[in-house]
Protein backbone atom coordinates (compact mmCIF):
# COMPACT_ATOMS: atom_id res chain seq x y z
CA UNK A 1 0.00 0.00 0.00
CA UNK A 2 0.93 3.54 -0.53
CA UNK A 3 2.73 5.73 1.89
CA UNK A 4 0.31 8.97 2.71
CA UNK A 5 0.02 11.74 4.48
CA UNK A 6 -3.94 13.29 5.78
CA UNK A 7 -3.48 15.54 3.20
CA UNK A 8 -3.35 13.00 0.28
CA UNK A 9 -5.32 10.42 2.04
CA UNK A 10 -8.26 12.78 2.48
CA UNK A 11 -7.44 13.93 -1.61
CA UNK A 12 -7.63 10.27 -2.35
CA UNK A 13 -10.89 9.79 -1.08
CA UNK A 14 -12.29 12.76 -2.57
CA UNK A 15 -10.92 12.25 -6.20
CA UNK A 16 -11.88 8.19 -5.28
CA UNK A 17 -16.13 9.25 -4.61
CA UNK A 18 -15.73 12.01 -7.40
CA UNK A 19 -14.76 9.23 -10.22
CA UNK A 20 -17.11 7.10 -8.47
CA UNK A 21 -20.23 9.03 -8.04
CA UNK A 22 -21.08 12.42 -10.61
CA UNK A 23 -23.20 13.51 -7.88
CA UNK A 24 -20.47 14.48 -5.66
CA UNK A 25 -19.11 18.29 -5.70
CA UNK A 26 -16.54 20.12 -3.63
CA UNK A 27 -16.87 23.64 -2.81
CA UNK A 28 -15.63 26.44 -0.87
CA UNK A 29 -13.32 29.15 -0.20
CA UNK A 30 -10.58 28.70 -2.66
CA UNK A 31 -11.13 24.98 -2.99
CA UNK A 32 -10.53 25.08 -6.68
CA UNK A 33 -7.63 26.39 -8.74
CA UNK A 34 -5.72 27.05 -5.48
CA UNK A 35 -6.58 23.55 -3.81
CA UNK A 36 -7.20 24.77 -0.20
CA UNK A 37 -5.66 26.76 1.96
CA UNK A 38 -3.78 23.24 3.17
CA UNK A 39 -4.11 22.19 -0.25
CA UNK A 40 -6.71 19.32 0.25
CA UNK A 41 -8.32 19.49 -3.20
CA UNK A 42 -5.60 20.15 -4.94
CA UNK A 43 -5.83 18.64 -8.38
CA UNK A 44 -9.83 18.48 -8.66
CA UNK A 45 -10.26 21.34 -10.17
CA UNK A 46 -8.22 20.12 -13.24
CA UNK A 47 -10.06 16.82 -13.33
CA UNK A 48 -13.45 17.69 -12.49
CA UNK A 49 -13.72 21.42 -13.81
CA UNK A 50 -15.78 24.17 -12.00
CA UNK A 51 -19.15 22.66 -11.95
CA UNK A 52 -17.89 20.05 -10.24
CA UNK A 53 -15.22 22.01 -7.67
CA UNK A 54 -16.86 25.37 -7.16
CA UNK A 55 -14.66 28.29 -5.60
CA UNK A 56 -17.00 30.31 -3.36
CA UNK A 57 -17.18 33.66 -1.96
CA UNK A 58 -16.31 34.34 1.43
CA UNK A 59 -19.62 33.39 3.20
CA UNK A 60 -19.70 30.42 5.17
CA UNK A 61 -23.53 30.18 5.65
CA UNK A 62 -23.60 30.70 1.69
CA UNK A 63 -21.47 28.09 1.24
CA UNK A 64 -23.56 25.66 3.27
CA UNK A 65 -27.01 26.96 2.52
CA UNK A 66 -25.67 26.08 -0.91
CA UNK A 67 -24.62 22.69 -0.12
CA UNK A 68 -28.23 22.39 1.33
CA UNK A 69 -30.10 23.20 -1.17
CA UNK A 70 -27.98 20.96 -3.61
CA UNK A 71 -28.28 18.09 -1.21
CA UNK A 72 -32.34 18.39 -1.52
CA UNK A 73 -32.22 18.41 -5.09
CA UNK A 74 -30.15 15.18 -5.35
CA UNK A 75 -26.35 15.83 -5.62
CA UNK A 76 -24.31 14.81 -2.96
CA UNK A 77 -21.76 18.22 -1.60
CA UNK A 78 -18.82 18.05 0.44
CA UNK A 79 -18.83 22.06 1.28
CA UNK A 80 -15.50 23.18 2.85
CA UNK A 81 -15.42 25.37 5.99
CA UNK A 82 -11.35 26.62 6.10
CA UNK A 83 -11.39 26.55 9.60
CA UNK A 84 -13.62 25.17 12.42
CA UNK A 85 -13.50 28.58 13.85
CA UNK A 86 -15.04 30.16 11.02
CA UNK A 87 -18.09 27.68 10.80
CA UNK A 88 -20.75 29.81 13.19
CA UNK A 89 -21.77 32.01 10.63
CA UNK A 90 -23.27 29.12 8.99
CA UNK A 91 -24.54 27.33 12.39
CA UNK A 92 -27.99 28.17 12.00
CA UNK A 93 -28.20 26.42 8.81
CA UNK A 94 -26.54 23.42 10.20
CA UNK A 95 -28.41 23.36 13.40
CA UNK A 96 -31.80 24.80 12.89
CA UNK A 97 -32.20 23.32 8.79
CA UNK A 98 -29.46 20.54 8.53
CA UNK A 99 -29.51 18.53 10.87
CA UNK A 100 -33.95 18.73 11.10
CA UNK A 101 -34.44 17.68 7.40
CA UNK A 102 -35.14 14.29 7.14
CA UNK A 103 -36.70 14.10 10.63
CA UNK A 104 -39.36 16.61 9.82
CA UNK A 105 -39.91 15.37 6.06
CA UNK A 106 -40.00 11.63 7.37
CA UNK A 107 -36.96 10.72 5.51
CA UNK A 108 -38.54 12.19 2.16
CA UNK A 109 -35.14 14.53 2.64
CA UNK A 110 -32.52 13.18 3.82
CA UNK A 111 -30.06 16.62 2.59
CA UNK A 112 -27.01 14.29 2.08
CA UNK A 113 -23.79 16.39 2.56
CA UNK A 114 -20.44 16.21 4.25
CA UNK A 115 -19.10 19.44 5.57
CA UNK A 116 -15.12 19.27 5.71
CA UNK A 117 -13.26 21.55 8.32
CA UNK A 118 -9.58 22.05 9.75
CA UNK A 119 -9.45 21.83 13.44
CA UNK A 120 -7.13 21.88 16.42
CA UNK A 121 -4.25 23.68 17.98
CA UNK A 122 -0.51 23.43 17.04
CA UNK A 123 0.24 25.46 14.27
CA UNK A 124 0.35 28.46 16.24
CA UNK A 125 -3.10 29.93 14.64
CA UNK A 126 -4.33 32.04 17.89
CA UNK A 127 -7.26 32.22 18.69
CA UNK A 128 -9.39 32.14 15.51
CA UNK A 129 -7.97 29.34 13.62
CA UNK A 130 -6.83 26.49 16.75
CA UNK A 131 -10.70 25.96 18.04
CA UNK A 132 -11.82 22.90 18.53
CA UNK A 133 -15.83 23.40 18.50
CA UNK A 134 -16.82 19.56 17.92
CA UNK A 135 -19.11 19.20 21.08
CA UNK A 136 -21.69 22.41 19.77
CA UNK A 137 -22.42 20.02 16.96
CA UNK A 138 -22.95 16.99 19.13
CA UNK A 139 -25.37 18.28 21.10
CA UNK A 140 -27.43 18.97 17.88
CA UNK A 141 -30.04 15.77 17.08
CA UNK A 142 -29.78 14.61 13.11
CA UNK A 143 -26.02 15.23 12.69
CA UNK A 144 -23.39 12.51 12.81
CA UNK A 145 -19.47 14.29 13.81
CA UNK A 146 -16.18 12.47 13.06
CA UNK A 147 -12.57 13.15 13.45
CA UNK A 148 -10.00 10.79 12.47
CA UNK A 149 -6.57 10.84 13.62
CA UNK A 150 -4.38 8.96 11.08
CA UNK A 151 -4.43 8.76 7.37
CA UNK A 152 -5.80 5.48 6.76
CA UNK A 153 -8.91 6.36 8.98
CA UNK A 154 -9.12 9.17 7.21
CA UNK A 155 -9.48 8.14 3.99
CA UNK A 156 -12.01 5.29 5.24
CA UNK A 157 -14.22 7.44 7.61
CA UNK A 158 -14.74 10.13 4.69
CA UNK A 159 -15.69 7.92 2.08
CA UNK A 160 -17.91 6.69 4.17
CA UNK A 161 -19.40 9.96 5.72
CA UNK A 162 -20.24 10.96 1.63
CA UNK A 163 -22.09 7.25 1.21
CA UNK A 164 -23.97 8.16 4.65
CA UNK A 165 -27.56 9.06 4.69
CA UNK A 166 -27.32 11.36 7.26
CA UNK A 167 -25.43 15.16 7.44
CA UNK A 168 -21.96 14.20 8.66
CA UNK A 169 -19.19 17.18 9.98
CA UNK A 170 -15.74 16.03 8.97
CA UNK A 171 -13.13 17.44 11.67
CA UNK A 172 -9.92 17.24 10.52
CA UNK A 173 -6.89 17.67 12.66
CA UNK A 174 -4.85 19.99 10.92
CA UNK A 175 -1.52 19.68 12.95
CA UNK A 176 -1.35 16.58 11.95
CA UNK A 177 -2.12 16.49 8.25
CA UNK A 178 0.65 15.93 7.17
CA UNK A 179 3.03 14.93 10.06
CA UNK A 180 0.65 11.76 10.79
CA UNK A 181 1.95 9.36 7.64
CA UNK A 182 0.57 5.63 7.37
CA UNK A 183 -0.18 3.44 4.33
CA UNK A 184 -3.29 3.65 3.11
CA UNK A 185 -5.13 0.93 0.85
CA UNK A 186 -5.84 1.70 -2.63
CA UNK A 187 -9.20 2.24 -4.49
CA UNK A 188 -12.36 1.62 -2.26
CA UNK A 189 -11.97 1.39 1.70
CA UNK A 190 -14.30 2.58 3.85
CA UNK A 191 -14.19 2.83 8.07
CA UNK A 192 -17.60 2.22 9.06
CA UNK A 193 -19.16 5.20 11.55
CA UNK A 194 -19.56 4.60 14.95
CA UNK A 195 -16.66 2.35 15.86
CA UNK A 196 -13.99 3.58 17.23
CA UNK A 197 -10.63 1.94 17.40
CA UNK A 198 -8.25 0.26 20.51
CA UNK A 199 -4.84 1.58 18.89
CA UNK A 200 -2.61 -0.16 22.34
CA UNK A 201 -4.18 -2.71 24.69
CA UNK A 202 -3.82 -2.46 28.06
CA UNK A 203 -4.37 -3.31 31.85
CA UNK A 204 -4.05 -0.96 33.82
CA UNK A 205 -5.99 2.64 32.69
CA UNK A 206 -8.19 3.50 30.13
CA UNK A 207 -7.23 6.42 28.28
CA UNK A 208 -9.88 7.85 25.32
CA UNK A 209 -8.95 10.37 22.82
CA UNK A 210 -9.44 11.38 19.34
CA UNK A 211 -7.69 13.52 16.52
CA UNK A 212 -4.16 15.03 16.97
CA UNK A 213 -3.98 13.85 20.88
CA UNK A 214 -3.94 10.61 20.29
CA UNK A 215 -0.25 10.67 19.41
CA UNK A 216 0.21 12.82 22.66
CA UNK A 217 -1.26 10.13 24.34
CA UNK A 218 0.67 6.95 22.84
CA UNK A 219 3.34 9.87 24.10
CA UNK A 220 1.89 9.53 27.60
CA UNK A 221 1.53 5.78 27.73
CA UNK A 222 4.51 5.01 26.86
CA UNK A 223 6.15 7.23 29.61
CA UNK A 224 3.72 5.49 32.09
CA UNK A 225 4.66 1.75 31.05
CA UNK A 226 8.58 2.94 31.97
CA UNK A 227 6.43 3.48 36.22
CA UNK A 228 4.87 0.26 35.53
CA UNK A 229 1.66 1.49 34.40
CA UNK A 230 0.01 -0.17 31.13
CA UNK A 231 -2.09 2.06 29.68
CA UNK A 232 -5.04 0.88 27.12
CA UNK A 233 -5.86 3.51 24.57
CA UNK A 234 -8.86 4.10 22.67
CA UNK A 235 -9.54 6.31 19.19
CA UNK A 236 -12.74 7.20 18.92
CA UNK A 237 -12.52 8.30 15.52
CA UNK A 238 -16.64 8.92 14.87
CA UNK A 239 -17.20 10.97 17.84
CA UNK A 240 -21.10 10.83 17.39
CA UNK A 241 -22.54 7.96 17.41
CA UNK A 242 -20.30 7.10 20.32
CA UNK A 243 -19.15 3.86 20.91
CA UNK A 244 -19.83 3.82 24.21
CA UNK A 245 -19.66 -0.31 24.20
CA UNK A 246 -15.90 -0.11 23.47
CA UNK A 247 -15.17 2.12 25.97
CA UNK A 248 -17.30 0.07 28.63
CA UNK A 249 -15.55 -3.17 28.03
CA UNK A 250 -12.17 -1.62 28.50
CA UNK A 251 -12.88 0.66 31.95
CA UNK A 252 -14.81 -2.59 32.91
CA UNK A 253 -11.09 -4.37 32.32
CA UNK A 254 -8.97 -1.29 33.46
CA UNK A 255 -11.16 0.03 36.27
CA UNK A 256 -9.58 3.51 35.81
CA UNK A 257 -10.02 6.26 32.83
CA UNK A 258 -8.62 9.49 31.15
CA UNK A 259 -9.99 11.23 28.76
CA UNK A 260 -8.18 13.47 26.74
CA UNK A 261 -9.39 16.29 24.25
CA UNK A 262 -8.56 19.74 22.96
CA UNK A 263 -11.46 21.52 23.55
CA UNK A 264 -12.00 23.18 26.39
CA UNK A 265 -13.84 21.12 29.97
CA UNK A 266 -16.10 22.62 30.54
CA UNK A 267 -19.59 20.96 28.54
CA UNK A 268 -16.73 19.10 26.09
CA UNK A 269 -17.57 16.17 24.88
CA UNK A 270 -15.59 14.50 27.73
CA UNK A 271 -17.70 15.29 29.69
CA UNK A 272 -20.45 13.27 28.27
CA UNK A 273 -18.02 10.21 28.15
CA UNK A 274 -17.65 10.78 31.85
CA UNK A 275 -21.33 10.98 32.35
CA UNK A 276 -22.12 7.89 30.68
CA UNK A 277 -19.40 5.43 31.82
CA UNK A 278 -20.49 6.57 35.65
CA UNK A 279 -24.33 5.52 34.48
CA UNK A 280 -23.29 2.26 33.11
CA UNK A 281 -19.98 1.22 34.43
CA UNK A 282 -19.67 2.87 37.83
CA UNK A 283 -19.47 -0.28 40.21
CA UNK A 284 -16.00 -1.13 38.06
CA UNK A 285 -14.67 2.21 38.52
CA UNK A 286 -11.86 1.94 41.22
CA UNK A 287 -10.76 5.75 40.47
CA UNK A 288 -12.64 8.85 39.76
CA UNK A 289 -12.14 9.27 35.75
CA UNK A 290 -10.17 12.05 34.90
CA UNK A 291 -10.25 14.84 32.56
CA UNK A 292 -7.15 16.65 30.28
CA UNK A 293 -8.42 18.72 28.12
CA UNK A 294 -7.51 22.67 26.66
CA UNK A 295 -8.59 25.56 29.37
CA UNK A 296 -11.79 27.48 29.75
CA UNK A 297 -10.21 30.41 27.86
CA UNK A 298 -9.95 31.72 24.12
CA UNK A 299 -7.23 30.08 22.53
CA UNK A 300 -3.96 31.57 23.85
CA UNK A 301 -1.45 32.43 20.89
CA UNK A 302 1.76 32.48 22.74
CA UNK A 303 0.62 30.38 25.24
CA UNK A 304 -0.33 27.51 22.64
CA UNK A 305 1.60 24.34 24.11
CA UNK A 306 0.63 25.80 27.69
CA UNK A 307 -3.04 25.17 26.68
CA UNK A 308 -2.50 21.60 24.63
CA UNK A 309 -3.20 18.62 26.25
CA UNK A 310 0.21 17.68 25.32
CA UNK A 311 1.88 14.41 26.84
CA UNK A 312 3.37 16.45 29.72
CA UNK A 313 0.00 16.97 31.31
CA UNK A 314 -1.73 13.54 29.99
CA UNK A 315 0.89 11.48 32.02
CA UNK A 316 0.28 13.37 35.64
CA UNK A 317 -3.13 12.22 34.99
CA UNK A 318 -2.47 9.00 34.10
CA UNK A 319 0.06 8.25 37.42
CA UNK A 320 -2.73 9.83 40.20
CA UNK A 321 -5.61 7.54 38.13
CA UNK A 322 -3.97 4.43 38.35
CA UNK A 323 -1.96 4.67 41.95
CA UNK A 324 -5.64 6.28 43.62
Amino acid sequence: MPQMNMVQAINDALRHEMRRDNRVVVLGEDVGKVGGVFRVTQGLFDEFGDDRVIDTPLSEGGIIGTAIGMALYGLVPVPEIQFSDFIFPAYDQIVSELAKYRYRSGGEYPAKLVIRTPTGGGIRGGHYHSQSPEAQFIHVAGLKVVCPSNPADAKGLLLASIRDPDPVLFFEPKRIYRAAKGEVPEGDHTVPLGKASVVRKGQHVTIVVWGAMLYEALDAANQAAAQGIDCEIIDLRTLWPLDIDTILTSVKKTGRVVVVHEAPKSCGLGGEIVALINEKAFLHLEAPPKRVTGFDTPFPYTLEMEYLPLSHRILPAIIETARY
